[in-house]
């Protein structure tokens, strides 16, 4: 079949790179797509990038019936909380990702924090506020620290984690005064559950669910987790702090109590589900959905994927899921490791040469390409704060560590700069 997928980033070059590997993919699109994903259509010969105006669902569904496309993958969150996957069912096509009122499940936080409520779905205690005067006046019902989340997308970025009441009200009042734009519109502000944060995936299409595997990610610039939020510096998977016993638990008192959530309400959930969870003393706890893989956890999951991911994502978007063949996952350990530019999060550089990525992969990596972009004379270049993934796989995760790193050495990249301890708190459990 022909495929179009949506994306630019190291998670849609991920995807990309698993789609093409299906003997039903018969032409692979992207739109915009990247260097790396261009390359990955190359080698199959059929298909190409595409510059498509993603916000005009009309000129994306006429490519789509112009070029027989008979699936779209959806990569970002932003085209599915807009619709696009509405507009695309509504012309006969086929989409893997939610609707638009479906989406809200990680549109909105305080959507998703009430819908937890109805449900009887553990998460932490919490209190919408659409103003900053309602906000401070919230804030006296919380311990410290506290956490505030801007309740619109905000790539990753609109929580803060405030440690005194100074930074709790500066950070209210930094989200009501634009920090985010309009994320930031509305703010939920959160109880601090004490605990190991972990990463859950599972595929439905409304009604069947599925497990898709564990992550855990690395959402602060520096070492040892320190320093301001990102969109994540690293991942691994399996998770093992998240054992089997857990796992069970989280898709009977998470997952699937928000699928029948959903659709008793009318707005039926088809997709992937990516539930960020806080392992409490009291058991898994939700802190948020995501409605699209993580990025980069999903670069992780697909080194790790041994089945067909056309057959799983086309049954899914077809409601077929309840016949289709489980997703396999390797019994291997994978690590990616991102490459940042200089600057990043606040202002990462851009146009820095980027070089040696065949003797990168030559140690048995992978490099997905996350934001870069290619010269008129064909060198490569960064644009944008996360420019490179580096991922490996290996018989455990410090063999996936080693090799991850060792290609990095290879990499020439002046502007770039990495963590070198990502794993390290699962590294520290394992032993010697």
């Amino acid at each position: 079949m022909n495929i179009l997928l949506i994306g630019s980033g190291g998670r849609e070059h991920a995807l990309a790179w698993k789609l093409a590997q299906s003997p039903r993919c018969t032409t692979l699109w992207a739109s915009p797509g990247n260097p790396g994903i261009a390359e990955v259509i190359a080698a199959r010969g059929k298909g190409g990038c595409v510059a498509l105006p993603l916000t005009d669902h009309a000129a994306v569904a006429t490519f789509c019936a112009e070029h027989e496309v008979a699936l779209v993958v959806v990569g970002p969150e932003a085209p599915l909380v807009d619709g696009l996957g509405d507009s695309l069912r509504a012309a006969g096509i086929a989409v893997f990702g939610p609707s638009k009122a479906a989406a809200q499940l990680e549109g909105s936080k305080g959507f998703t924090k009430d819908m937890c409520t109805r449900a009887g779905i553990p998460t932490a205690g919490y209190v919408r506020a659409k103003s900053a005067a309602e906000a401070h006046a919230a804030l006296a019902g919380f311990s410290l620290p506290v956490v505030i989340k801007a309740d619109g997308l905000a790539a990753g970025k609109g929580v803060v984690i405030a440690q005194t009441a100074e930074e709790a009200a500066a950070t209210i009042d930094d989200m009501f005064g634009g920090a985010f734009g309009g994320a930031g519109a509305e703010v939920v502000i959160e109880e601090f559950l004490e605990g190991e944060e972990v990463s859950l995936f599972a595929i439905t299409d409304g009604s069947a669910i599925v497990p898709f595997g564990s992550a855990q990610d690395h959402k602060r610039v520096g070492e040892g987790d320190t320093g301001p939020n990102t969109g994540g510096m690293g991942a691994y998977s399996p998770a093992p702090v998240l054992t089997a016993e857990l796992e069970a638990r989280a898709m009977a008192e998470i997952i699937a109590p928000t699928v029948k959530a959903m659709a008793e309400t009318g707005m039926p959930y088809s997709g992937v589900l990516f539930a960020g969870l806080m392992l409490t003393a009291e058991g898994p706890k939700l802190i948020e959905y995501n409605c699209r893989f993580g990025d980069p956890e999903c670069q992780v999951l697909m080194m790790r994927l041994e089945s067909d991911l056309v057959a799983l994502l086309d049954a899914c978007a077809r409601g077929e899921l309840a016949s289709a063949a489980a997703p396999s996952m390797s019994a291997e350990n994978a690590m990616t490791v991102v490459v940042a530019a200089r600057g990043y999060p606040a202002t990462p550089a851009s146009g820095g040469l980027i070089e040696n990525l065949s003797a990168a992969e030559a140690h048995g990596a992978k490099v997905f390409h996350a934001g870069t972009a290619a010269t008129a004379e064909g060198a490569l270049v960064a644009k944008g704060g996360r420019v490179l993934n580096v991922t490996a796989t290996g018989a455990n995760l410090q063999q996936a560590r080693d090799r991850a790193y060792a290609a990095l050495a290879e990499i020439h990249f002046d502007d770039g700069f990495w963590r070198s301890d990502i794993g390290w708190r699962e590294l520290a459990r394992q032993p010697t």
